[in-house]
């Protein structure tokens, strides 16, 4: 490969970046209108006060959180061109993702069973946002655990090297992102309720 084609494969794989980055901060802004409005929301005198988020959501962060460090020590592997190793790792963050995905509904049913629904006459201003805001969420994770598979299935193809990780960090990107996402939304839903 010469000069003139390494370069322009450098200048692709900035570009694929960039738009990896600019989408994600298109959905920053789309969770920063919603947390704002949620702000806004609070004044309104059917706005209930102390509302406690469900324990399973205190238990996802701990899981999302750890999906992240999984995933750090796949890239780890994959840098030293330890394929099973990565693939483990892989697995394992998939397996957080899933774990997180049914530790999120688990909360919602723990709303639900407190008598308050997304809509409907039991449901409340309140409830409303934080069933919106953390599906929203968990959305953005189904998403990412599509992709995980994507990298998992490439990994086991052995189409990633110390040269050619470009999927690999494109999807670590955005799943760090949706972790730290939803440390910003829980941290937010408990100190600004």
């Amino acid at each position: 490969m010469g000069n003139t084609d390494r370069n322009i494969n450098k200048k692709n794989k900035r570009a694929i970046k960039m738009m990896v980055w600019l989408g994600i901060a298109s959905l920053f802004m789309t969770f920063a209108g919603f947390t704002s409005a949620f702000i806004v929301s609070k004044s309104r005198e059917d706005w209930i006060l102390n509302f406690d988020l469900p324990t399973a959501f205190s238990f996802s962060l701990f899981i999302i959180i750890t999906s992240s460090l999984s995933l750090i020590l796949a890239r780890r592997e994959l840098l030293k061109n330890n394929f099973r190793s990565t693939t483990i790792y892989l697995t394992i963050t998939f397996v957080l993702g899933v774990i997180f995905i049914i530790s999120q509904f688990i909360g919602f049913n723990e709303i639900i069973e407190n008598g308050y629904h997304f809509t409907g006459p039991t449901s409340t201003i309140t409830t409303s946002f934080i069933f919106l805001i953390a599906f929203v969420h968990l959305v953005h994770v189904a998403a990412g655990l599509l992709v995980l598979l994507f990298v998992i299935y490439r990994n086991i193809k052995r189409k990633y090297s110390t040269n050619n990780i470009l999927g690999f960090e494109l999807a670590s990107i955005f799943w760090h992102f949706v972790d730290i996402l939803w440390i910003y939304l829980f941290l937010f839903l408990v100190f600004f309720k």
